[in-house]
C-alpha cells in the first residue's frame, strides 16, 4: 500500500526540477515560434512571441548558436538580418537574400529561471534551373524514331520534370535525381523516345520542370523539330466550272519538305508529256470539246514524287443574249402590260354599264303609268291651237 502512494509525489518533485524549466506553473513564460520555408533569394521573418516575460528581453540565434539579437541590440554584423519589431512580449526578426547555407533550426530564448527556448526550423528551397535539351542533331525522316534528353540542376528538394508536344503529353522514362557537389541540391534529369510523323515537322517538343518554389510559374525549354516527308499534290481548276470558249488554269498544289521543285502535266490517251506553262499550272486560254479528258500531275522533290489526277469536262458555253431579242422581249413586256390595263379597264367599265343600265330601265317603267296615251296628247295639242278659252274635248 505504501509504494503506490509514493508515485505522485515523485512525480510533482521530477517535474519540479526537470531541465530547461518544464515548471508547469509557468507556462506563461514559455515563448512560442513557428518554422517557415523560404525560396533561395527571398526573405523570412523570424517572430518568437511570449506572454510573461518576468522583465527579462527575448534572443534569437542561428543554427551555429551565434546571437542575432538580444532585444533591440544587433549582436551579429550581418546586413541582411534586419529588426522587425522589439517589444517585451515579441521579438521579430528579418534575414533578406536567403541562401542555402541559411538552412537550419534557430533559437528563441527568454533567460528567466530556468532559461525557456523555442525553435524554428527554416528550410529554404533551391531554385531549378531552366531545363536543357539535348540529342536533336538535324531533320528527322518520317517514321524516324529519336530520343531527346532533358537535364536540371539547383532544384532542392529534387525537382520532376514532365515531356510534351504541343499541348500533347509525351511520357518519359521516370525522372533521374542525381546530388549535387555541394551536398545540398539535386540534378535531375529524364529521356523521352518517339517516332515522328509528317504532322511533326515543325512541332516544339517541350521540357519542363515542376517544383514547389517556382510557385506555379512556367519553367520550360522547347526543341522544334523539322521532319522530311514526301510530297502530296492536289489539282485545283480556276474557274471551278469550266465551259466552252472560257480561259481555264488547272494548278498543281503541291506540300511537302522539302516543297516540290518540279510539276509535270499529262494527258492519258497522249504520249508526249504536258509543258508547265505557268509555275505548277497548266493553262487553256481558249477551252473546246477536245480538251476534255483526264490530266495528271506529278510533284517531284528529292524524298519523292506523288501524283494527282482531274477529270476535266469541258460543258457548253452559256447562252449569251442578243441585242435584238433584248429589244422583242422589252416590247412584248410593254405590249403585256398595256393589255393587261385594258382588261382592267373593260372589267370596270362592264360593272359600270351594267349597274347603271338596271337604274335607267327602273325609272321608264315607273313614267309609263302617269303619262298620257298618244291620242290623248295629239288632240290635246289641237285644242290648245285653236285659241280662246273654248277647249273642246274630243273623245275617239
Amino acid at each position: 500500500m505504501g509504494a503506490p502512494s509514493a508515485l505522485p509525489l515523485l512525480l510533482l518533485f521530477a517535474s519540479c526540477w526537470a531541465p530547461g524549466g518544464a515548471n508547469l506553473s509557468q507556462d506563461d513564460s514559455q515563448p512560442w515560434t513557428s518554422d517557415e520555408t523560404v525560396v533561395a533569394g527571398g526573405t523570412v521573418v523570424l517572430k518568437c512571441q511570449v506572454k510573461d516575460h518576468e522583465d527579462s528581453s527575448l534572443q534569437w540565434s542561428n543554427p551555429a548558436q551565434q546571437t542575432l539579437y538580444f532585444g533591440e541590440k544587433r549582436a551579429l554584423r550581418d546586413n541582411r538580418i534586419q529588426l522587425v519589431r522589439s517589444t517585451p512580449h515579441e521579438l521579430s526578426i528579418s534575414i533578406s537574400n536567403v541562401a542555402l547555407a541559411d538552412e537550419g533550426e534557430y533559437t528563441c530564448s527568454i533567460f528567466t529561471m530556468p532559461v525557456r527556448t523555442a525553435k524554428s526550423l527554416v528550410t529554404v528551397l533551391g531554385i531549378p534551373q531552366k531545363p536543357i535539351i539535348t540529342g536533336y542533331k538535324s531533320s528527322l525522316r518520317e517514321k524516324d524514331t529519336t530520343t531527346l534528353n532533358c537535364q536540371s540542376s539547383g532544384s532542392k528538394p529534387a525537382a520532376q520534370l514532365t515531356w510534351r508536344k504541343g499541348d500533347q503529353e509525351l511520357h518519359g522514362e521516370p525522372t533521374r535525381i542525381q546530388e549535387d557537389p555541394n551536398g545540398k541540391t539535386f540534378t535531375v534529369s529524364s529521356s523521352v523516345t518517339f517516332q515522328v510523323t509528317r504532322e511533326d515537322d515543325g512541332a516544339d517538343i517541350v521540357c519542363s520542370v515542376n517544383h514547389e518554389s517556382l510557385k506555379g510559374a512556367d519553367r520550360s525549354t522547347a526543341q522544334r523539330i523539322e521532319v522530311l516527308y514526301t510530297p502530296t499534290a492536289k489539282i485545283r481548276p480556276d474557274p471551278p466550272h469550266p465551259r466552252e470558249g472560257q480561259k481555264l488554269l488547272l494548278h498543281c498544289e503541291g506540300r511537302g519538305n522539302p516543297a516540290p521543285q518540279q510539276y509535270l502535266w499529262e494527258k492519258e490517251g497522249s504520249v508526249p508529256p504536258l509543258k508547265m506553262t505557268q509555275e505548277s499550272a497548266l493553262i487553256f486560254p481558249f477551252l473546246n470539246k477536245s480538251d476534255s479528258g483526264t490530266y495528271g500531275c506529278t510533284a517531284t522533290s528529292n524524298m519523292g514524287s506523288y501524283k494527282a489526277y482531274y477529270t476535266l469536262n469541258v460543258n457548253d458555253p452559256s447562252p449569251v443574249p442578243s441585242s435584238s431579242s433584248t429589244y422583242h422581249a422589252i416590247i412584248g413586256g410593254i405590249v403585256a402590260f398595256i393589255v393587261f390595263l385594258l382588261l382592267v379597264l373593260l372589267i370596270f367599265l362592264g360593272h359600270y354599264l351594267i349597274r347603271h343600265k338596271g337604274t335607267y330601265l327602273t325609272h321608264e317603267a315607273k313614267g309609263s303609268d302617269d303619262a298620257p296615251d298618244a291620242d290623248t296628247a295629239i288632240i290635246n295639242a289641237e285644242g290648245g291651237q285653236s285659241g280662246g278659252d273654248d277647249k273642246k274635248e274630243y273623245f275617239i
